[in-house]
């Protein structure tokens, strides 16, 4: 007898006729294939939308959600609306993954049931060279606390490179993350839809600030397609004020989050005194 699935793969597309067949390959040769696939069609205009309806066989649990086109970030929120899984996690339509990757998050979440949110590791691919390079050579493993989540989540520095001494295997995408169903839905948290990019980083980090737990796995199972014609490697005239306002939102959100963790604590603290002052009496 089949359990339910415990995790759902939103997958919002637009326009990835070229490369969705590859990313749908993978996807159905995982090592687990009990999980629920939900593709967002975000108003593709190609042969998108044909190929994701001929996949539909390939897959236990398939559902596509057409609307008009409203950007990634709107497609996300779709996304996240319509997910009735305990985890999900997002994987774009241009990239890929190997076998193992449903199976992660599941197992992630069951031998840490401490974390609020898991990542793995992922690879670069490029359309001129041959071959998968992991984002960095660096292990990074196991529990970790607020102030190293957000550095390696945020870590301006490193992300301006590829395979870095500082490059970071988690930073602030949304593929290589799993969630909580129960923490977007009970803090009603949603992708930011008037920027451009860093959207993904500024979710991350709300996410974060309002749980306890995060585990990492360096291991990369996810592949990060480098495409040319990608928004990320073309400079537009909103990068910049978006770049601006992102990085104050996160800024502002990981200072609010230590201020209250040091309030916490100073309650905590008091609390101590006047409990030993009380017994004392």
């Amino acid at each position: 007898m089949i359990q339910q699935p415990e995790l759902t793969v939103i997958m919002p597309i637009y326009n990835v006729e070229r490369y969705l067949e590859r990313a749908l390959d993978h996807l159905a040769k995982q090592d687990d294939p009990n999980f629920k696939l939900l593709i967002v069609n975000d108003g593709s205009t190609d042969n998108t939308r044909k190929i994701a309806e001929s996949y539909r066989e390939r897959f236990r649990y398939f559902k596509i959600i057409n609307k008009h086109n409203g950007g990634l970030s709107d497609a996300r929120n779709v996304g996240i609306a319509n997910v009735d899984t305990p985890y999900f996690t997002f994987h774009d339509g241009d990239d890929w993954v190997d076998s193992d990757y449903t199976a992660f998050f599941v197992n992630a979440f069951h031998n840490h049931p401490d974390a609020a949110m898991v990542s793995c590791g992922f690879w670069l691919d490029y359309e001129n060279k041959s071959g998968s390079i992991p984002v960095t050579k660096k292990i990074v493993q196991g529990m970790k606390d607020k102030a190293r989540t957000y550095q390696l989540i945020s870590n301006p520095l490193g992300s301006m490179c590829d395979n870095h001494f500082l490059a970071s295997p988690v930073k602030g995408y949304t593929w290589n993350k799993g969630y909580k169903l129960s923490v977007v839905r009970r803090n009603h948290l949603h992708f930011m839809e008037n920027l451009a990019f860093m959207e993904d980083q500024i979710f991350n980090v709300q996410y974060l600030s309002l749980t306890e737990g995060f585990y990492c796995d360096s291991k990369p199972i996810y592949h990060y397609w480098q495409r040319k014609d990608s928004m990320v490697h073309h400079f537009n005239a909103k990068m910049i004020p978006d770049n601006f306002k992102a990085n104050y939102i996160i800024a502002k959100t990981i200072v609010h989050s230590f201020w209250c963790e040091h309030k916490k604590e100073k309650n905590s603290s008091q609390d101590l005194v006047e409990a030993n002052e009380r017994d004392q009496r």
